[in-house]
């Protein structure tokens, strides 16, 4: 039982580290997108035609931030949806999975993220890397990029 409380603390803890850093992923995007308003409003009514350009652009990079910030808020939405309390015995979305390489945790596309000084490689659902994992369970293998991977250990 001590096993399980600790995996379940572990996988609670990515989830915690991986909303921590789309938090701030979210507030850089709106903050980027508030300043390119900004900076299209300060030169709205300033000789019209030089300027018409300019506030063109900013308006279009907001668009862009805008983009990314609903992307982003749809990145949250999957990551809310894990559920932390539960074990998975296969690998599936919300997964924790260790392998003979690299240790994954499977919900939304983040990159590296260091728990206690040991890497996890968080990889959403669409990744062809979970698509070849998915499914497997401790002591499969799968391979992927030439790699032979060995699924260790799996909650």
């Amino acid at each position: 039982m001590e096993i399980l409380t600790q995996e379940l603390e572990t996988k609670k803890r990515l989830l915690q580290e991986c909303s921590k850093i789309l938090s701030a992923q979210i507030q850089a995007a709106k903050d980027a997108m508030n300043q390119a308003q900004e900076s299209a409003n300060e030169h709205q009514g300033a000789m019209e035609d030089k300027f018409e350009s300019f506030r063109e652009n900013c308006q279009i990079q907001r668009d862009l931030y805008a983009r990314q910030l609903d992307e982003l808020m749809r990145t949250m939405g999957v990551l809310r949806n894990i559920n932390a309390t539960k074990i998975n015995k296969e690998v599936s979305l919300g997964a924790v999975v260790y392998t003979s390489f690299q240790n994954y945790f499977i919900g939304v596309s983040l990159g590296e993220v260091k728990l206690d000084g040991e890497s996890f490689y968080a990889i959403s659902g669409m990744s062809p890397l979970y698509k070849v994992m998915a499914g497997t369970t401790v002591g499969d293998e799968f391979s992927f990029r030439d790699k032979t991977y060995k699924v260790l250990q799996v909650f």
